[in-house]
């Protein structure tokens, strides 16, 4: 690998991690406009590993929008992030595309008080376009959860 494909690969991780991070900070902001943003135009997105709905991101988010608003407080912690791009034959660290698995935290409060605290993995899929790094797919695989 030359030093310029080196510093490609790690200006595309460091992309691909504020992406992840603006998905977090997004939900947890309730910034549905900034979530939108966040994806392709054919993004979609897949709750229904947490009891949620499947479908485009942008009619997702109005899902997210009123069912968020049953827990004012919420934190997601997303960590373990692995990321492998995709690209042409014998450049695979050099594509357009890639996939980040990363395993999640998320502690939240319901309006009543209560805490609830979940946790799982993430699938993202994403794509490098003319705007940059975009999700072109989330599906949370929630493992655990605890109430109370």
């Amino acid at each position: 690998m030359t030093q310029r494909v080196d510093l490609a690969t790690v200006m595309d991780r460091l992309a691909v991690d504020d992406l992840i991070t603006g998905y977090a900070a997004a939900v947890d902001d309730a910034d549905w406009t900034a979530y939108r943003a966040l994806f392709s135009p054919d993004g979609r997105a897949d709750y229904r590993g947490s009891g949620g709905v499947e479908g485009p991101a942008t009619e997702v988010a109005d899902w997210l929008a009123e069912t968020l608003t049953l827990f004012p407080v919420r934190q997601h912690l997303i960590v373990n992030r692995r990321v492998l791009f995709r690209g042409p034959a014998g450049y695979p660290e050099n594509g357009d595309t890639a996939e980040i698995r990363a395993d999640y935290v998320n502690p939240m409060r319901f309006t009543s008080g209560e805490d609830f605290v979940c946790g799982g993995r993430y699938a993202f899929g994403a794509v490098r376009n003319a705007d940059g790094w975009r999700l072109t797919s989330v599906v949370v695989d929630e493992r655990w959860r605890r109430h109370g």
